[in-house]
């Protein structure tokens, strides 16, 4: 469960009263998320989500996350936007913690992906890229491609006990992608993190509903927040990969923004430099996350067999676009 800090009824009715949201009816803790503490709050005037930000997550970051929900919104995004103080002010401290409140969105994530999510993924997805272009703040990517090596050698000896001889794939695979990494795609604000979890759609609905969770956001290469998503929504279950999925994600993606033939014929590596990523965050907190911790750390090997299959990868055409 997702709440790391306890909030007594005194505390959330002080915080509340800084704002013109009305009265506190209830709050409860969400189980969602694993990065911060998380809480549904109902006002007599609506819902809403307080968030604690937690030690994971650097405070001079939060002016970033918080203009840049601000601004997509404003450009009709469907996010959350944050709710300002009487004073003006949207970042505000409860319980020694940072906090923040935003909007409620409505919609669910999907319990089962099928094409046409990744169909309104893409366009989703599209839509965030067009709309955060002339986004005015600026932050790096603080795990793209120079950060792997130094959170691979952060693992240590444990990597082999996760898998024999992954210690030496991802060393292999490191020494790949730094020397091959495209730098000169178009880049801007992406998301870095668009989980299932994270998009929202009404029940029988292809149209995503809302998008959430901006706190892996960053500047970075437009079409690796594309290959982060084919990574996420586009293998099944056991482990396959459903091209079906990875075409509708693209071409829809294509028709609102369209992809160069540079970055078409990146989607490999990226999908790559992709599943490295995920691969080598979830091994760090696979062997990093203390025992009894709230939060039950994923397996890394979900993100071995994509890795696997990428490298495999000779053109774009496996994921649907480009030469087949």
């Amino acid at each position: 469960m997702a709440v790391y800090t306890d909030v007594s009824d005194e505390d959330i009715a002080r915080f509340v009263a800084e704002y013109d949201i009305g009265r506190v009816v209830s709050f409860k803790g969400i189980a969602e998320g694993v990065e911060n503490t998380n809480f549904l709050l109902h006002t007599d005037q609506a819902p809403f989500i307080l968030t604690l930000y937690e030690k994971r997550v650097n405070p001079d970051d939060l002016p970033f996350f918080l203009g840049l929900m601000d601004h997509l919104s404003s450009k009709g995004l469907n996010c959350p936007t944050p709710i300002h103080g009487t004073d003006g002010v949207a970042l505000r401290r409860l319980c020694g913690r940072p906090a923040a409140i935003t909007s409620f969105l409505q919609g669910m994530s999907p319990r089962r992906v099928l094409p046409h999510h990744c169909a309104g993924l893409g366009d989703a997805l599209a839509s965030l890229h067009l709309a955060g272009q002339d986004f005015e703040n600026y932050r790096p990517n603080s795990l793209s491609v120079k950060a792997w090596r130094p959170l691979f050698e952060s693992c240590g000896a444990g990597t082999d006990e996760v898998m024999p001889g992954l210690s030496a794939m991802i060393a292999s695979e490191l020494d790949y992608l730094e020397a091959n990494w495209p730098a000169k795609l178009p880049a801007g604000v992406i998301h870095a993190d668009l989980f299932t979890d994270n998009v929202f759609f009404f029940p029988g609905q292809d149209e995503v509903s809302g998008l959430i969770d901006f706190y892996f956001a960053c500047n970075d290469l437009l079409a690796y927040d594309v290959a982060i998503c084919l990574n996420a929504w586009c293998f099944e279950p056991d482990n396959s990969f459903n091209v079906t999925k990875a075409q509708n994600l693209l071409a829809h993606y294509n028709r609102t923004r369209p992809l160069s033939d540079d970055e078409i014929a990146a989607l490999p590596i990226l999908a790559r430099g992709s599943a490295l990523r995920f691969l080598l965050t979830r091994l760090y907190d696979w062997l990093n996350t203390p025992e009894g911790a709230l939060v039950t750390p994923k397996n890394p090997r979900e993100y071995i067999n994509k890795l696997r299959f990428h490298q495999k990868v000779t053109s774009p055409g496996a994921y649907g676009i480009g030469d087949a």
